[in-house]
């Protein structure tokens, strides 16, 4: 099963509209979508090395344009939209917290949380629930999310073709350890917050 879906993922990578789709991912995932963009990112850029700046400027700005809708339901609809995310990764503390550590360390709680395996949409709508300062929110968005993309794309692009023979070999063991690390960044942010 795992290897039909990392065969699936891989032609996904080589297809046309790939950017289509890693730029919906991207976008989603900053607001309220459960899946990183990086499983995307990681196979076309090591399907297209050729592509690894263009993928990860489509990455990064999907991804700071859908935080931007993450801020604007956090903004404009904290009490519904945002409330009912929130509640669906089952994340009331940790966003309590979190609302309570702007006031000291929202730039860096944005570039933090923004290069870990957490969930960034519980960023982005604290973030507009707080009321952060947007120009300084779009800032930080663009690189925390920037370096992570972009740190992909030219390890990818350098390395490609090992690192693409490393993962087939261990493929089972590298999707349960992502597996762990998407679920980890989640429990982290839930107790840890």
């Amino acid at each position: 099963m795992i290897r039909k879906l990392y065969d699936w993922t891989m032609s996904l990578a080589e297809r046309s509209k790939a950017l289509h789709t890693l730029g919906a991912v991207s976008f989603a995932e900053s607001s309220f979508f459960p899946v990183p963009p990086d499983v995307l990112l990681i196979p076309m850029v090591i399907a297209q090395p050729q592509r690894a700046w263009l993928i990860a400027t489509v990455c990064t700005v999907a991804s700071v344009l859908g935080g931007l809708l993450g801020y604007a339901i956090g903004y404009f609809l904290f009490t519904t939209v945002g409330q009912a995310v929130i509640d669906f990764y089952g994340m009331q503390a940790a966003a309590a917290k979190f609302h309570d550590w702007y006031r000291d360390y929202g730039l860096a709680l944005i570039l933090i949380k923004g290069l870990l395996p957490i969930p960034y949409k519980i960023v982005t709508i604290m973030s507009g629930a707080a009321a952060f300062n947007i120009w300084v929110f779009i800032g930080a968005s663009l690189v925390t999310r920037g370096f992570r993309f972009f740190l992909w794309a030219a390890l990818l692009r350098k390395y490609g073709a090992p690192i693409r023979e490393f993962i087939e070999k261990r493929l089972t063991v590298l999707f349960f350890l992502f597996a762990m690390l998407l679920i980890g960044g989640f429990v982290a942010l839930k107790y840890l917050g």
